[in-house]
């Protein structure tokens, strides 16, 4: 038998789908759901992780810990090194929220072009505001929407924006082939073209050392007047001041952003008192129905390890001792 671990919060019904998946005479499944029984926990062998955070302290408290698994394709949360250093397999489901993070980037660049909360927040204190934004609002049709991260999530919604009439160019360090920058229209340019050149930029990167605030000051600088930032990937990739500042003199426009430098934002954050800067709490992958296609993912992880299988979604085979 193998114990499986659900550890943070989930949709609702997650442990029952899990449970009509994975037989419990083989795979005993357990629920971890709140901080204190998580930091209490020492005998985890195998932990699906959501919310919380797996620091080097928490793999080596679990001395039969075997695989931590991400319900998500972020793995940031784990510190994979430590891991590997311990033998113990970390995963992720790449690919399985790219729909969902896609609309939520999509929505974001509509509400933010089109100064959704602006309005509300006029209504709601008594102004009619029909033309109070009509100079300072945007569609997506003929504009360009640069993409810095071409994987799922990229490419999804680099198809959703062109159906709204946008152009599409990308940066990525790893460029797409030919065939596939040609089936997505996305043409590629150097990041900092990218920035220079694109009415909306969108961000869908992991977050690691070496691009902790690459939107920084310095690149809001060489950003067309009046750019749109998004920003549904992580919080760090942008230097949250530098953008409030820049919305604040007109620089920039607005941004719309699911990942913040410090989570949870608190409630005097200049994030939230700068007009047309739009914070959600990193939702881009938290909907009811996202379960139906990570839960098969993991199942198929979880069995093809305790058959002796190679696991197909490891992110940090390098670290394995």
């Amino acid at each position: 038998m193998m114990k499986i671990t659900l550890a943070g919060k989930y949709p609702a019904h997650t442990f029952e789908k899990l449970r009509e998946i994975l037989p419990a005479d083989r795979f005993p499944l357990v629920e971890v759901n709140t901080q204190e029984a998580y930091d209490a926990m020492t005998d985890a062998e195998v932990m699906i992780l959501r919310i919380f955070k797996a620091p080097r302290e928490v793999i080596e408290r679990n001395k039969n810990l075997k695989m931590i698994m991400r319900w998500g394709a972020g793995f940031d949360s784990v510190d994979i090194e430590a891991a590997g250093e311990h033998g113990v397999l970390v995963t992720n489901t790449p690919g399985a929220n790219a729909g969902a993070v896609s609309e939520l980037a999509v929505l974001l660049m509509l509400a933010v072009g089109r100064k959704l909360l602006c309005h509300e927040d006029s209504l709601r204190r008594g102004e009619w505001s029909k033309n109070t934004y009509i100079n300072s609002s945007y569609t997506l049709n003929n504009k360009v929407v640069g993409i810095v991260g071409a994987g799922n999530i990229g490419r999804q919604v680099a198809r959703k924006v062109q159906a709204f009439g946008a152009a599409t160019q990308y940066y990525d360090p790893y460029r797409l082939k030919p065939e596939m920058e040609e089936k997505f229209a996305l043409t590629f340019r150097p990041l900092d073209e990218v920035l220079k050149t694109s009415d909306i930029i969108t961000l869908h990167v992991p977050l690691t050392d070496e691009n902790y605030h690459m939107i920084d000051a310095e690149r809001i600088k060489g950003m067309k007047d009046g750019a749109i930032i998004i920003n549904t990937a992580r919080g760090g990739l942008i230097d949250d001041h530098a953008l409030c500042e820049a919305v604040r003199s007109g620089k920039l426009s607005g941004a719309g952003l699911d990942g913040v430098e410090h989570e949870p934002l608190a409630s005097d954050d200049e994030l939230l008192s700068t007009p047309n800067i739009i914070v959600t709490p990193h939702v881009g992958g938290g909907t009811a129905d996202i379960g139906d296609v990570i839960i098969p993912m993991l199942a198929k992880d979880i069995t093809d390890f305790a058959d002796g299988k190679d696991v197909q979604h490891v992110v940090n085979k390098q670290y394995m001792k």
